[in-house]
């Protein structure tokens, strides 16, 4: 390395250093590199953040993340990574010859000089995922006109909260009600006890989304079911989920939707060790399919494919094609669903003829979700 370039490696370290970020993987020079600053529970949330990796790291660069850094991902690593519903498009994701550069951020704080840092290094794109990156995206986005950049979950606002667009930034939404929708439904079918719980997060719009779509689904296939839902206060307290997943359990809920990043996992685990002290129990996440945390507890989930968003982002930007504006993504569009219901129960088949039924209401906007909760 010559002195000039350890210069501003060293310089790039001190910087990483001070806003409290984890650079965790160094840039390639031979590759453009694309960089993502992560939401709070980062890497290992099994959902909405690892999500996000999946498509920077195993999809777009071909890589996977281990503690000694990046290493080649195997082409059977990267298609079992895609899941049924799109492994017949394994070609078409095929890796784009980029470098991923990955910042951790320890407290909300870290966004915006995390976003400045990846604009210092120069990298082809800068992506945030979560809601609680707007506005550091806005204003990092706005001191570099030339830089383009993804915001994940949340469009840009003024402040009026109204709408805004900048050309070089594009923000995507979910229509995560929709999802919700069919996870109540499901539920409502499930459930023996006639009560259903949800764990939430934080009681923001987002969140709310979620319980309008989940009590109106439960709603429409059990309407004399019970939803008892309680909201966290958090996203990354798994000790505090686990215990309000305990407290839905032994109001006698037997289904349960973990909507609440780390919290929703403690939750997971909570209806887990129901389910190996023998109650049969199930429970929903969301984002990402969380089976593999709890094969014989997850019933199903609700799945936003950040991944997919993540990769097509980058695929248009190297192909040049990559514009600003704002983009809301549905059941019509992909942008959510279901995951497979690995596990059975008593009406099984019957259960998921009528989600589906419920689903192409959806799509063809026969069947319009609230998504605001009941009052």
């Amino acid at each position: 390395m010559s002195p000039h370039r350890r210069i501003i490696s060293v310089a790039l370290c001190l910087l990483a250093a001070s806003t409290g970020c984890k650079k965790e993987a160094p840039a390639a020079p031979s590759k453009p590199t694309i960089g993502l600053v992560l939401g709070l529970g980062g890497r290992g949330d099994h959902a909405f953040n690892d999500s996000a990796l999946r498509g920077l790291e195993l999809w777009a660069a071909g890589v996977k993340y281990e503690k000694a850094g990046y290493q080649e991902a195997s082409l059977s690593e990267r298609q079992s990574s895609l899941g049924p519903d799109l492994a017949p498009r394994a070609q078409e994701l095929a890796p784009l010859g980029i470098t991923p550069v990955v910042l951790q951020s320890r407290v909300a704080e870290d966004y915006e000089p995390n976003l400045q840092l990846l604009a210092d290094q120069h990298v082809s794109m800068a992506m945030g995922v979560g809601f609680m990156l707007e506005n550091a995206v806005e204003a990092v986005a706005r001191r570099n006109p030339s830089l383009p950049f993804l915001l994940v979950d949340s469009p840009l606002l003024d402040a009026q909260g109204r709408v805004l667009t900048l050309p070089n930034v594009r923000t995507v939404v979910f229509r995560e009600e929709e999802g919700c929708f069919l996870a109540g439904a499901l539920a409502g079918l499930a459930t023996k006890t006639g009560r259903v719980g949800m764990v939430g997060g934080m009681r923001i719009p987002l969140v709310e989304r979620y319980e309008a779509g989940f009590r109106a689904g439960v709603a429409a296939t059990n309407p004399n079911a019970t939803v008892l839902v309680n909201y966290t206060g958090s996203f990354t307290d798994f000790a505090l989920g686990k215990q309000v997943g305990q407290d839905l359990l032994l109001k006698n809920t037997d289904v349960v939707f973990a909507a609440a990043g780390v919290d929703g996992l403690g939750a997971i685990q909570a209806v887990k060790e129901a389910r190996e002290a023998g109650k049969t129990v199930y429970v929903i996440g969301v984002d990402s399919d969380p089976s593999h945390l709890a094969p014989q507890a997850v019933l199903s989930a609700v799945v936003k494919r950040v991944d997919l968003v993540v990769y097509e982002a980058i695929r248009e930007q190297r192909q040049g094609r990559l514009q600003g504006g704002n983009v809301s993504l549905g059941l019509k569009e992909g942008g959510v669903g279901l995951a497979p219901v690995r596990l059975d129960f008593p009406g099984k088949e019957d259960a998921l003829r009528t989600v589906d039924a419920l689903r192409a209401r959806i799509i063809s906007g026969e069947l319009k979700v609230p998504t605001q909760p009941a009052p």
